[in-house]
């Protein structure tokens, strides 16, 4: 994988997934998608039942050739080399964007390690060179920005929300100077009032 690569956050709402392999990681990988919004199909022989539990598309059986080229987005996590490389290999000639666990010479795309709070989104990776790192640094990403950054991220929706809706540009506000300043905590300790108070001035 290229240093660095091309970050970007995808929209998989309702848009077909496969993941192919039925165990533990495709578990969680099905899971992940499934929390996006994705319509996520499982393939493989053998489900297991954690997989059974999520309600997604169940398909008992060996992956198909052709397969891959009906999705918009493939993960293969069989733990079998030949399988995976294969399933990679067929999704990048059909053009659809593969990610192949723990085998970053058959990804068009990592996976990186996610920190969520409402429709704030830290995203980690090191281009598959350590996940362990990522998930280090995720995590102390994600302590560092604390409690209640999603609520802010939603108010601060609301003030852009209210500015555009009255014709006014949303540039005009110096939101970084607001956020260098008390609005962060307000949120962090609960007291929302206060919080939208501190906005609606800085917006005038």
């Amino acid at each position: 994988m290229p240093a660095g690569g091309y970050p970007v956050v995808l929209d998989v709402t309702d848009r077909p997934c496969l993941v192919v392999g039925g165990g533990p990681v495709a578990a969680r990988k099905a899971q992940s998608l499934l929390d996006c919004g994705a319509d996520v199909t499982v393939v493989a022989p053998e489900v297991d039942p954690a997989i059974e539990a999520l309600g997604v598309t169940v398909e008992r059986r060996p992956y198909e050739p052709g397969m891959a080229g009906r999705f918009r987005l493939v993960v293969t996590a069989t733990g079998r080399t030949e399988v995976d490389g294969a399933v990679a290999e067929e999704a990048d000639r059909a053009g659809v964007w593969v990610n192949s666990a723990d085998d970053p010479d058959h990804c068009t795309f990592i996976l990186p390690s996610v920190h969520r709070d409402g429709p704030v989104t830290v995203a980690v990776s090191t281009g598959g060179a350590s996940p362990a790192l990522a998930v280090w640094l995720r995590r102390r990403l994600g302590a560092e920005a604390g409690e209640g950054v999603g609520q802010l991220a939603d108010l601060l929706a609301e003030a852009r929300h209210r500015m555009r809706t009255e014709g006014r540009s949303t540039e005009s506000v110096d939101w970084a100077a607001l956020l260098d300043g008390d609005l962060p905590g307000l949120v962090a300790h609960g007291d929302l009032d206060a919080a939208r108070d501190l906005i609606d001035r800085a917006v005038g």
